[in-house]
């Protein structure tokens, strides 16, 4: 037994060093058991601190979370954070690439003035996240987003999802939150953007909120999952000024979203470096 341990401990390493596969499979096994054990961790805290459901537990989450990034050799370079200190409720909208996308919204909050953005606190205070339904159903971490106050919608059911967004944009109002939502609707991770599905933007014409962009670049100079590659790599991330959407209403909301995608599809095209290609926010085949 001490020879096969002794043995696994030379040979981990040693693929770590010589074998971009195992790198990948490792990191991503390494990601999901340590995002378990610290959602293990942030229940009873959570409890402890809120008494159940409360999205105040988000900042539990954030502080145990936002370490993770480093064990992935990753760093986030953000700018615009002056954009998320607007009062009052406002809707997030940002391109969903993988489930590594958590880690932006919970970097490091700054204790020097002089640090590299990419370790300033990005999610903002009483924010809380769109998330589908199935999520709920991954153990503890679906139970600590639970907790959390996330706001879990069901994407094959259209009715259900429209009126969760109506309670979650009378929640906005009533709670004074903000929420953060990923129009695309599923992981992308094609070197574009998809087409936005309307939901968030109904909820802030709903709430007359503001919207507040934000744009990952893409992952693929480091996360290649057909080929299995999962390298050191900084990620951009781009804060836009807010979209008022006082006034508007339903008959508006088409127009909303595709101004909101060309403007963050043509941001995304400059902070990955891809050329732009013809693309339109039509109609998504994708659920």
């Amino acid at each position: 037994m001490d020879a096969l341990l002794v043995f696994l401990l030379l040979l981990v390493p040693l693929l770590l060093w010589t074998s971009s596969t195992f790198v990948f499979y490792f990191k991503k096994c390494f990601y999901v058991a340590y995002m378990m054990i610290l959602a293990a961790i942030a229940i009873p805290l959570s409890i402890l601190k809120s008494g159940g459901r409360d999205i105040e537990n988000m900042r539990v989450i954030r502080a145990l979370v936002r370490h993770v990034k480093y064990f992935l050799g990753l760093r986030f370079d953000v700018s615009g954070l002056e954009h998320l200190q607007t009062e009052g409720p406002y809707v997030i909208i940002s391109n969903h690439q993988s489930s590594l996308d958590v880690l932006g919204p919970v970097t490091d909050p700054p204790t020097d003035p002089f640090q590299p953005p990419g370790l300033m606190e990005v999610l903002p205070d009483r924010c809380t996240m769109v998330a589908k339904k199935e999520l709920v159903y991954a153990g503890t971490v679906g139970i600590v987003c639970w907790l959390g106050g996330i706001v879990f919608i069901n994407r094959k059911k259209t009715r259900d999802a429209k009126s969760v967004m109506a309670d979650a944009a009378k929640t906005m109002l009533d709670d004074q939150i903000r929420l953060w939502v990923f129009p695309e609707g599923t992981r992308n991770q094609r070197g574009d953007l998809l087409p936005f599905k309307k939901g968030a933007f109904h909820l802030a014409v709903q709430a007359q909120a503001p919207i507040i962009p934000i744009v990952f670049s893409s992952y693929s100079n480091f996360y290649l999952r057909k080929e299995k590659q999962f390298n050191s790599g900084t990620i951009t991330l781009k804060i836009l000024p807010k979209i008022e959407t006082k006034g508007m209403t339903s008959d508006n909301v088409a127009d909303l979203s595709d101004k909101s995608y060309d403007l963050m599809r043509s941001v995304f095209l400059d902070i990955s470096g891809s050329a732009p290609v013809t693309q339109s926010n039509g109609p998504s085949l994708h659920h």
